[in-house]
């Protein structure tokens, strides 16, 4: 039978298998970043199934990992848009370079 650990566990590869074949085969850079942040939540996620089987073990709760997953969070968030504000500021420049004889 499948317990929420596992099941999560499971998951979180499943992401991260998927944003590996999406970020070798996809040669569109926002779908890379796109791929990289899948790629990233799934590590989240096996952080998290990690820290719960720790939790699950009688060990007792520790705030640390969850601070340091919120915080991971938000960094990848604004990583992502850095990325995505390139990804645009790339394409402006080179169709008004195209545009330019």
């Amino acid at each position: 039978m499948m317990d929420a650990t596992r099941l999560f566990g499971l998951c979180a590869a499943v992401l991260i298998g998927l944003g590996l074949y999406g970020f070798v085969v996809n040669p569109q850079p926002l779908r890379k970043v796109l791929a990289f942040n899948l790629i990233g939540n799934g590590v989240f996620l096996l952080c998290a199934v990690i820290a719960r089987r720790g939790a699950a073990a009688g060990l007792a709760g520790d705030p640390v990992p969850q601070a340091l997953l919120i915080t991971a969070i938000v960094v990848a968030f604004a990583a992502s848009a850095l990325a995505v504000a390139l990804l645009l500021r790339l394409h402006e420049e080179t169709d008004a370079a195209a545009g330019d004889p």
